[in-house]
């Protein structure tokens, strides 16, 4: 049991959102309309290239301390940011190569949330193709660029409390196998964190088995890449083959079902990874909602929907440890886990009734923001009666700089 009683309040662990792309925050209910039947996650791709391309230093800072404050008023109090917008429009990197970077780090510190950056790496735009527009942002020329970029943040960050570094590799389309192995040694004998979208959408897989001959999950095995510390984003479409390997290595998938149902990606198969012996943790991802209660229950009632039946994938104390000490852990942030604490309102309408031996099913199955009464990260309540304590501040500068950016203009 993880979710105890305190007098009129109901207390929980610190959550975790393992997977975030914050800057995607302004996007919600501006592509949400269906213009053609051709909708997809590719098209959504497009409007989300355009929004990157805006992009500055300060700009970039106000959607992202935006974001993390909603996040802490959800009860998220450490994020993965798995950060790919790093040069400047045109491809050129900053003078100071890790800007971009360093604000998502600024804006998590700021807000009192911890972070865990991971420094994306991101060759190309696939096999043979040509970058597409906003694409250059995201690329290096040489891995060794990238990789120099995590030890420079290593170097600066590596002792400050509440941030921790890690390696991102973007995607099997978006690196070749040679940046692939390099990152996972450099990973490896570092002992940092490596995440990776992983088998999220079926041309995905059509496009790996065209370049290696083989799945993406299989191509990681037999790399080498997979392990203890390795964390599959989404993992949506697996064979059973893919199955027992990430469960062999003991590695996380990061599940993200609200993005996942947006995008329309399809929902992995969670109860097959848990019996293989793989650890689910849960990510936000795009930010279409705010709710690490939803992403946590969801694993469990997508699965209901499409197998039409019940407890298909566990019950609820597995699914609050993934969506706190499993995403603590997928984070590298296993030791901070004790240290932080959300409080829930008893007496919010959705949790009316619950008794002490069943708690956790309260909170993973009627829980959601609206309860939070107040989140304290360390020694510092960064939230009291459901608000942060800057966020008048926080969302008029966001409404200011989303203004700015987006004046008399759509995103695509």
């Amino acid at each position: 049991m993880l979710a105890t009683r305190d007098g009129d309040q109901i207390v929980l662990p610190g959550l975790a959102s393992a997977h975030s792309h914050a800057f995607q925050r302004a996007l919600r209910g501006h592509c949400q309309r269906t213009s053609s039947s051709q909708e997809s996650f590719w098209s959504w791709r497009g409007t989300m290239y355009a929004l990157a391309s805006k992009l500055g230093p300060e700009s970039i800072y106000d959607l992202a301390r935006f974001a993390y404050a909603e996040l802490a008023m959800a009860g998220v109090t450490a994020v993965g940011e798995f950060h790919y917008v790093h040069h400047q429009p045109g491809s050129q990197p900053y003078g100071n190569r890790t800007e971009l970077a360093e604000q998502m780090i600024r804006a998590a510190q700021d807000v009192g949330i911890r972070i865990c950056l991971q420094r994306v790496l991101y060759q190309r735009a696939g096999l043979g193709k040509e970058l597409e527009d906003g694409q250059e942002r995201f690329c290096d020329a040489r891995v060794e660029d990238g990789l120099a970029d995590v030890e420079n943040l290593l170097a600066r960050y590596g002792d400050t409390p509440g941030v921790t570094i890690g390696v991102a590799l973007h995607s099997v389309r978006a690196l070749g196998l040679d940046w692939i192995r390099e990152a996972s040694d450099f990973a490896k004998k570092r002992g940092l964190p490596l995440h990776m979208h992983l088998s999220e959408q079926m041309r995905e897989l059509e496009e790996c088995n065209t370049e290696h001959g083989t799945t993406p999950v299989a191509l990681m095995r037999d790399n080498g890449v997979l392990d203890k510390d390795f964390v599959a984003v989404h993992a949506t479409h697996l064979c059973a083959e893919e199955v027992t390997a990430l469960g062999d290595a003991r590695s996380f998938v990061c599940v993200c079902r609200t993005t996942e149902r947006d995008l329309g990606d399809g929902h992995c198969d969670a109860r097959a990874l848990l019996g293989a012996g793989a650890r689910l943790c849960t990510g936000i991802d795009s930010h279409a909602i705010c709710d690490p209660f939803e992403e946590a229950r969801a694993i469990e009632l997508d699965q209901r929907t499409a197998d039409q039946g019940r407890t298909r994938v566990t019950n609820a104390g597995p699914l609050l440890a993934a969506a706190s000490s499993e995403g603590y852990a997928a984070l590298g942030m296993s030791e901070s886990y004790h240290s932080d604490e959300v409080r829930l309102r008893a007496g919010d309408p959705a949790l009316v009734g619950a008794t002490d031996a069943h708690l956790d099913d309260a909170v993973i199955f009627g829980g959601s923001p609206r309860a939070i009464e107040s989140v304290r990260v360390g020694s510092a309540r960064i939230v009291e009666n459901g608000l942060h304590r800057d966020y008048e501040e926080i969302r008029r500068r966001y409404e200011h700089t989303f203004q700015a950016l987006f004046r008399g203009a759509e995103f695509s």
